[in-house]
């Protein structure tokens, strides 16, 4: 079981998403986006495997919640730096968003 301490540890903030394009080298249908999330943090890289229920196009624009202190993650010839978060439906991942715009690197809390 995990502590509410080991839930304080992660560093979920809130970004929008600047850029997102077909990650045609991953195994699995993915994204390679980038993520503005704010000034303290800035724009980072993220591989979603989000495909399903999302085109590229419609990602644009859109605030989404990420972890931004797991270490980078190398996919493939990407290094993923935050984890955009989601859930897992019967049709797809489905992102987690605030339900109102609020400021790029606004902390979960």
């Amino acid at each position: 079981m995990a502590t509410f301490d080991d839930f304080l540890k992660l560093d979920i903030r809130v970004g929008t998403i600047i850029e997102a394009k077909v990650f045609e080298k991953a195994k699995k249908p993915a994204y390679q986006l980038k993520v503005d999330l704010g000034n303290e943090i800035g724009i980072k890289k993220s591989s979603a495997q989000i495909t399903e229920l999302y085109k590229c196009k419609d990602l644009i624009g859109k605030q989404v919640l990420a972890v931004v202190n797991f270490p980078p993650r190398q996919i493939a010839d990407f290094m993923s730096e935050v984890l955009v978060l989601g859930t897992y439906s019967n049709t797809g991942v489905v992102l987690i968003i605030p339900d109102k715009d609020v400021q790029n690197g606004d902390k979960l809390g």
